[in-house]
Formats: C-alpha cells, sequence, structure tokens
C-alpha cells in the first residue's frame, strides 16, 4: 500500500507569509494584524491610535472588508495611510493579498503597519500574514460564552483587547467567566479592558503597541 503525503493547502500561503515576514525583518516594520467579529470596534481603535500616536510612528493601515471602502475612509480621514482590500465572498485576507497591498505602500517609511482583517472569528486565523503580533478586539456586546465558542482564534492571539466596557453591565457580560474561558485556551494572553466610546483603557492600548514598535528585532543582514 502507498502513501502520499499531501501538502497543506495552506502551504502556498505559509510560504509566501515567511517572504513578506522577511521583507517586514528587514525593513524594521512592525505589523500587527487585528481580528475581531464585525462590529467589535476595530476601526475605532485604530482611529484613536492613528491619532494618539500619529506624531510618533509613521503608521499605515490594510483594510480588509468583503465589499465598500467606508472603513478606510474613516481611517484615511484621521491622516492614516489606508490601502483597501475587497475580499468580495472572502471570509479573511491571505498573504498574497498583503503582497498586492504592499505594492501601494513604502516600507522603509513605516515603523507599523495596522491590519484590520476582515470581521470574522474563524478563518482569519488560519492565515498567516507575515505579522510580528495578533490582537484579538472583541465586544462586551457579543457574550461572554464565546472564548469556549471560538477556540482557535483566543488560542492565536497575542493580545486580547475586551472594547465597550462601558457597556459590560446593560450586555450583562460576565468578565470573570470571560477571563477563566480565555486563560483556559491560552494561559499567557494578556487582556486588556477598555473603551473607544469613553476612552478608558486607551492608553494601555497605546503602551502595548508602542512596546511592541520599540522592541522590534534587528533586521536581516
Amino acid at each position: 500500500m502507498k502513501v502520499q503525503v499531501k501538502k497543506s493547502a495552506l502551504h502556498w500561503n505559509e510560504e509566501l507569509a515567511a517572504k513578506l515576514r522577511g521583507e517586514f525583518l528587514r525593513h524594521r516594520v512592525t505589523v500587527v494584524d487585528i481580528m475581531s467579529s464585525p462590529g467589535s470596534g476595530k476601526t475605532s481603535l485604530l482611529e484613536h491610535t492613528a491619532k494618539e500616536l500619529g506624531g510618533e510612528l509613521r503608521m499605515a493601515a490594510i483594510e480588509g472588508d468583503l465589499q465598500t471602502d467606508r472603513d478606510a475612509q474613516r481611517l484615511r480621514a484621521v491622516g492614516l495611510e489606508t490601502i483597501q482590500v475587497n475580499t468580495g465572498r472572502g471570509c479573511h485576507l491571505d498573504a498574497r493579498m498583503i503582497e498586492n497591498a504592499l505594492t501601494e505602500l513604502n516600507l522603509p517609511e513605516i515603523d507599523l503597519l495596522l491590519i484590520e482583517n476582515v470581521g470574522n472569528l474563524v478563518c482569519p486565523a488560519a492565515f498567516d500574514l507575515g505579522q510580528t503580533a495578533d490582537v484579538l478586539v472583541f465586544s462586551t456586546t457579543e457574550g461572554h460564552d464565546k472564548p469556549a465558542k471560538y477556540p482557535e482564534v483566543f488560542r492565536r492571539v497575542d493580545l486580547l483587547v475586551v472594547n465597550k466596557m462601558d457597556l459590560a453591565e446593560p450586555a450583562d457580560f460576565d468578565l470573570d467567566a470571560f477571563e477563566a474561558d480565555a486563560h483556559s485556551i491560552n494561559g499567557q494572553l494578556p487582556i486588556l479592558k477598555l473603551s473607544c466610546k469613553t476612552g478608558d483603557g486607551l492608553t494601555d492600548w497605546l503602551d502595548w503597541l508602542t512596546l511592541l514598535c520599540a522592541t522590534a528585532p534587528p533586521p536581516h543582514k
């Protein structure tokens, strides 16, 4: 009996992501892939980020959506250079989409590249984009039971941002249960709690990003 070992269906993406990671390292660009469900507040968080860190870091964004450039327009309005990627029916960004978007950016002039992935808690977690770090933005209005239902994205990310803390009480969001489930999946996962509406907790997010950029590894020679 002959046993054939097939390459992973994502092998092409993994190879290209490794190539992109090398380019990012060579130019010392910190890349953050931001994932979430639709409506969690990713774009609002990036608006605040551009306003607060625009004078300290040279930033750009890649905006992933099925249709429209509405979120990209919001980011451009606050001075953030943004490349729109429309996926049509696709539920995620992949490395080839990022490679294509990079043709419109000048990497040597960027310190921090923010990738706003398509709103989805499943598909984006399967695709490496060559990023430095993965962030999940989660809204209290989504319910505290989601880590157990969507464990892969919680397992993958380097930081969990819980947004809309101002709505936690009216949404009956059990923060203790949520954190317990998240840490049962990813015991080392740091969790930041904030509200883009009130501004509470945003400083912790900005400090985390600034530190991530400051500790970027040296470029490849």
